[in-house]
């Protein structure tokens, strides 16, 4: 029979090298010093949880290798039944571990949720199916200085950034895998917190997203976060101020008139639309989510095609041709959906005269009406 001596010593030169690297790949380089606290806290729960593994596995082979039943064994071996000292120590070693772990967690979670009454940046991130959009506000958080509609997020690295969730329709989630966190954007409630990005990120970019099932197009509901400079970021905020909000452009191509909105939202409908030659084009844009115009005409029993352009680069738009008066009602059009910059030509088929609601499949609150006539 071979006796192997175990050397414990060259197991743990083995091992702990091995963990290391395994913790090291678990979870993403932390960007924010948030992110470390998390990050920290994570491996030493990690680490205790592979220790206890490690030493469980390990009583139980060696239990068996120990213990197991020899050829010239015929009787059972002496059984013990109880033991005080073993009950009381497997007892207390959990509290204690336990213990351990519930203060660390309370402290790191007081730290990452706090937030302080004067922060450097202010910025309020607006979930809406299904696209992201940033406010960026004074410094009372009551006015809002610029409104970003793309997504992307800039903040400036190394300064404290307050951000505020908001979400008019459904719950969603923010979550940036390098910052460790997500929290909930819950409709009639605004989550906040605070994250520093570290001022050695400064120029790094990282990929965000919603981490709830918010609905069809869930998916399209992605995110950056884009980290500058203090200096960078106080200059593009400021030219992002001092540049006019483009007003959304007509369907013909014309400069916006007194029926455009100047804020760049949705234009008043025209008074008396023309009616196009049977077979014409009808042309409708997308800007800042919302359609543009809002009002189109056609002519009844006659096909026609609509070219639709998207200008709201990275979000995905399409319009659907309802059956009746209210988004409500059935799809009787419904055409592809894509990312802007770019345009479509759809082929609508013929339509009886009457009064047809339009929408954005991706973007319900994008409506306008189609008058066929």
């Amino acid at each position: 029979m071979i006796n192997v001596r175990i050397r414990w010593s060259r197991v743990a030169l083995v091992l702990l090298p091995a963990l290391a690297i395994l913790i090291a790949g678990c979870t993403p380089q932390a960007v924010t010093s948030q992110g470390r606290e998390i990050a920290d806290l994570y491996n030493i729960v990690f680490v205790v949880a592979a220790v206890i593994f490690l030493f469980v596995e390990g009583l139980i082979i060696w239990s068996v290798l120990r213990y197991r039943r020899r050829p010239s064994q015929t009787e059972l071996p002496a059984q013990t039944h109880g033991n005080n000292t073993l009950e009381v120590i497997w007892t207390l070693i959990p509290t204690i571990i336990v213990g351990v772990l519930f203060l660390l967690t309370w402290n790191t979670l007081n730290h990452v949720d706090s937030v302080s009454a004067q922060t450097d940046v202010r910025i309020r991130a607006v979930a809406q199916r299904f696209q992201w959009s940033f406010e960026y506000l004074s410094a009372d958080g009551r006015q809002i200085l610029f409104k970003q509609i793309a997504p992307e997020m800039v903040v400036p690295a190394g300064q404290t950034v307050h951000l505020t969730l908001y979400s008019p329709d459904v719950i969603h989630a923010f979550y940036v895998p390098q910052f460790l966190f997500k929290r909930d954007v819950v409709p009639g409630k605004e989550n906040e917190f605070e994250f520093t990005v570290d001022a050695a990120m400064a120029g790094g970019t990282f990929r965000g997203q919603c981490a709830e099932l918010c609905g069809e197009f869930h998916d399209a509901m992605q995110f950056s976060v884009k980290a500058m400079t203090p200096a960078d970021y106080t200059a593009w905020l400021q030219k992002q101020q001092a540049s006019p909000t483009p007003a959304p452009s007509s369907s013909t191509g014309a400069s916006a008139g007194p029926g455009a909105s100047a804020s760049g939202g949705p234009p008043a409908a025209s008074a008396s639309p023309s009616v196009p030659a049977a077979g014409a084009t009808v042309e409708i844009s997308a800007r800042n989510i919302a359609f543009d115009p809002t009002s189109l005409t056609a002519t009844a029993d006659q096909p026609f095609t609509m070219k639709f352009t998207n200008n709201d680069a990275g979000i995905p738009h399409n319009v659907v041709i309802h059956a009746g008066p209210n988004t409500s009602d059935p799809a009787q059009f419904d055409g592809e959906i894509f990312s802007g910059t770019d345009s479509r030509l759809y082929p609508i088929p013929a339509m009886k005269a009457g009064t047809y609601a339009f929408s954005c499949k991706v973007h319900p609150n994008m409506t306008g009406t189609l008058t066929v006539q």
